[in-house]
């Protein structure tokens, strides 16, 4: 079974951002947490709880995987999510406005999304057990 991202234990989360750097060093060869597919946020105020937003891997069809328009965002075989292909982006930003949590970013460099590849970065760099993959049904 395909596995996703999943943010069970938020409570334990200080905003070090060790989750979002290995996301942007490893997946998008950057040292910027803008260039990651995790973002961490604070709920509000100053010690407002964190939260992560992040890729929930939809079911089929999958919005972002519908509104592109090249392929470069496949269905994932056997399970909820998507395959990027950035060779096949036309930087279109339709999966952008498709994603129904708002958690596609932007490379503005690059002019391509960063999107979550489940890759499981994040949660191997997390030093609080924030983050975890879990597997899914394709359902």
């Amino acid at each position: 079974m395909p596995k996703i991202l999943s943010a069970p234990r938020m409570a334990r989360c200080i905003a070090c951002d060790s989750c979002m750097l290995a996301c942007a060093r490893m997946i998008y060869n950057s040292y910027s947490p803008h260039k990651s597919a995790i973002q961490i946020r604070s709920r509000g105020g100053v010690m407002g709880r964190m939260v992560a937003n992040i890729c929930t891997a939809c079911a089929e069809p999958v919005p972002c995987v519908e509104a592109c328009p090249t392929d470069a965002l496949t269905p994932r075989a056997g399970g909820r999510g998507m395959v990027y292909r950035k060779a096949e982006c036309i930087s279109c930003h339709k999966c952008v406005e498709a994603c129904p949590v708002q958690v596609i970013g932007w490379d503005e460099e690059e002019d391509k999304p960063i999107v979550c590849v489940f890759c499981g970065q994040c949660v191997r760099f997390c030093p609080h057990d924030c983050l975890e993959m879990v597997e899914v049904s394709a359902e």
